[in-house]
């Protein structure tokens, strides 16, 4: 079984920073592509950034310029480094990966992180 764990969710303040990471294990071949999601209350799930295995980046205009993502695939860990937080970035922030396995390629979530910007 494949398991995405995320850490580094907490409180921050306007203006300041935090780091998210994202584990995966479990029956692995390789790593298609590892990205990150977030859901705030009462609003859509939306991509914050991706990343793919031949090296392309993609984010959110809400948050390009601001937040940096990367990854280590000897390690299967991806982070994301949010700076010049914003209340409005106030949301569980979910790992997602496409996961390349025997039997193909499969989605994968993890449980969350809750990231709160508040003064």
């Amino acid at each position: 079984q494949v398991q995405l764990v995320e850490s580094g969710g907490g409180l921050a303040q306007p203006g300041g920073s935090l780091r998210l990471s994202c584990v995966a294990s479990g029956s692995i071949t390789g790593i298609r592509n590892m990205d990150w999601y977030r859901q705030a209350p009462g609003k859509p799930r939306e991509m914050v950034a991706a990343s793919s295995s031949s090296g392309w980046i993609n984010y959110a205009d809400s948050v390009r310029g601001r937040f940096t993502i990367s990854r280590d695939d000897a390690k299967k860990t991806v982070t994301l480094q949010m700076n010049s937080l914003l209340p409005e970035d106030t949301a569980v922030y979910l790992c997602h990966a496409a996961i390349l396995r025997d039997g193909g390629v499969g989605q994968y979530w993890g449980q969350g992180t809750q990231v709160t910007v508040s003064s």
